[in-house]
């Protein structure tokens, strides 16, 4: 058997501007843009750059109990986890355009690593993760 999580779905206040948070600062892929007229929404799905696993399906609150969860889906824990295969390169440039940095890098057993906020506050990973790592290799 062979089964892939394909997309995870993050609640967003805009569809607009998360596609320009995630496309024109964090230089995602836009894979999808889609306006599904049956249900009065878009089907808007990103990617890092050059991946080949799960996507983010960008998902617009549609009901106001879905708008709490805006930049709080994991009740402040760290969501999401961005492996990348320069960190310094990245950590730089994100902070050139002003993401903001809760957590400063700081070198661990698995990789170098720092946390930053998106667009809505959900706490994200960046990191390398060292060569030896069993997800590195992947």
């Amino acid at each position: 058997m062979k089964q892939n999580i394909v997309h995870i779905a993050l609640v967003v206040k805009d569809y607009d501007e998360a596609i320009d948070f995630y496309v024109n600062k964090l230089k995602f892929e836009l894979i999808e843009d889609t306006y599904q007229p049956e249900q009065d929404k878009r089907w808007v799905v990103v990617a890092p750059p050059n991946s080949h696993g799960v996507t983010l399906l960008l998902a617009k609150a549609s009901k106001p109990e879905q708008h709490d969860f805006i930049g709080n889906q994991t009740g402040g824990r760290v969501f999401l986890f961005l492996n990348t295969d320069d960190f310094w390169r990245d950590f730089e440039h994100m902070k050139s355009i002003g993401i903001n940095f809760v957590r400063e890098p700081a070198d661990q057993d698995y990789g170098t690593v720092a946390v930053f906020e998106d667009l809505y506050g959900n706490l994200w990973d960046l990191l390398q993760l060292n060569p030896g790592h069993p997800m590195a290799k992947r």
